[in-house]
């Protein structure tokens, strides 16, 4: 039993891991903003790569199902 929740949980992170840390991105960048131009730019590009690679993921996931 404990090694099929482990198996989901890994599921889950191989298909949302990205979209994940891409949200935690923009709310640091929304958190930070106008205080450190640098950093809000840095979170900003991550929100955009991190975004783009969760959505190949899920697109790869799916294609995987089927």
């Amino acid at each position: 039993m404990s090694h099929n929740k482990s198996g989901r949980l890994v599921r889950w992170r191989e298909k949302y891991g990205a979209i994940a840390v891409a949200i935690s991105c923009i709310c640091s960048a929304i958190v930070s903003w106008g205080n450190n131009w640098i950093l809000t730019g840095i979170l900003v590009l991550g929100v955009f790569f991190c975004g783009l690679i969760g959505i190949f993921d899920i697109k790869r996931a799916n294609q995987k199902r089927k």
